[in-house]
């Protein structure tokens, strides 16, 4: 990489990155120092990741980026085959089997990295469609495209990346062109007809293609009280996530005084409930801070998107920034009962080897098609 390009980095998507990564270190610092005998063992693993995420990103800026496209069915192929062998060989965690384990190395969560691999091989994809995506007929081939991983992904079964898998699906493909009549009314039936489901589920007992935990935080997404334990049960996560944040008032209790994070009451607070932690200890400041950081985490993404010198560039950007919507939008939702909870990170700040370099190497990518000179004609 010449080092002249540098020059066109987007410096306010740097600087609010940072930002972002060191107060997510000093969040997870306290949202951690109570559930190990090392109150630094989380932090110090999480400081790992980013630092292997950091020599990620200096790695890819070496490169272009169109060169990825030459390798988009390899990629396509990659990402299937780690989702195959995930289902195979892969310990489950939270009733969910996403995990490998390779001798003494820490586990990882291959979905996580298939969601890059999908997204530059469905790049290329899209872009050779560009203009022959007016019909139904003519976006089959991207629904069966993205399709096979999404059952993948059912079948461990990750309800939560399946959803993030469609919302990139959508965003890529509205932005490749595709008819957005089609499209949503494709998204308000699947949602119409997801919810008739579940209300005959609940009403007449008609089974899902769901496993009963899956099922049960659905229900009480509706009244977390009503979980057959008087709340004590699966809507245990969410009462103590909105008693957290509803605690946290104006600017919160401070680092390390959270009454539901320190003393444990709050599950996962260092992974997916890691906003509750900053609603309960930085209040509302703290909260919508970070809701602030994002926002022009995202803008940003969307302006070097708008700003690439072809479709490819364009879809990869537009892609990432779809997972990062989704998954910012689900994390933060579940924490204040808006959504129901699926177990997923909250980007840069939950605590997760595999995710923090998943959105390294994401934001590695974005940066390539930042330096890489803006759209002559599109």
């Amino acid at each position: 990489m010449e080092i002249k390009r540098l020059k066109f980095i987007d410096k306010s998507y740097v600087i609010t990155l940072l930002i972002l990564l060191i107060f997510g270190l000093v969040v997870l610092t306290s949202a951690s120092s109570s559930i190990s005998s090392d109150p630094y063992f989380y932090l110090k693993k999480q400081i790992t990741s980013i630092v292997l995420g950091v020599i990620a990103i200096i790695i890819i800026l070496r490169y272009e980026y169109v060169e990825l496209k030459q390798y988009s069915w390899f990629l396509y192929g990659l990402a299937v085959l780690m989702l195959i062998v995930v289902l195979v060989l892969g310990e489950e965690v939270r009733g969910t089997t996403g995990w490998i384990s390779i001798g003494p190395l820490p586990a990882i969560q291959p979905a996580e990295f298939t969601k890059i691999l999908l997204i530059l091989a469905f790049a290329d994809f899209l872009e050779r469609r560009k203009g022959e995506l007016n019909t139904l007929a003519q976006m089959l081939p991207c629904f069966a495209y993205m399709g096979l991983p999404f059952i993948l992904i059912m079948l461990q079964p990750d309800l939560g990346t399946a959803l993030v898998y469609i919302a990139i699906t959508l965003v890529m493909m509205y932005a490749a062109g595709a008819n957005p009549k089609i499209l949503f009314t494709l998204l308000f039936s699947a949602v119409l007809l997801t919810v008739l489901l579940f209300l005959a589920h609940v009403h007449l007992g008609l089974p899902l293609p769901l496993e009963d935990y899956q099922i049960k935080r659905l229900i009480v997404f509706l009244d977390p009280y009503n979980d057959g334990q008087g709340g004590r049960g699966p809507g245990w996560n969410t009462i103590q996530s909105l008693v957290a944040i509803g605690s946290g008032g104006l600017t919160g209790k401070g680092l390390f005084n959270g009454t539901q994070v320190q003393l444990n009451f709050l599950p996962e607070h260092h992974t997916d409930f890691i906003y509750a932690v900053i609603g309960e200890e930085l209040g509302f400041v703290g909260a919508v801070f970070v809701i602030i950081l994002y926002g022009i985490l995202i803008l940003r993404a969307v302006n070097i998107s708008y700003n690439a010198k072809e479709l490819y560039g364009t879809l990869m950007v537009l892609g990432i920034t779809a997972m990062w919507l989704f998954h910012i939008f689900e994390s933060i939702g579940m924490s204040i009962g808006l959504m129901p909870v699926t177990g997923i990170p909250l980007p840069f700040l939950s605590y997760g080897g595999s995710s923090m370099l998943t959105n390294l190497i994401a934001v590695g990518l974005i940066l390539n098609v930042n330096i890489r000179g803006k759209k002559i004609v599109f």
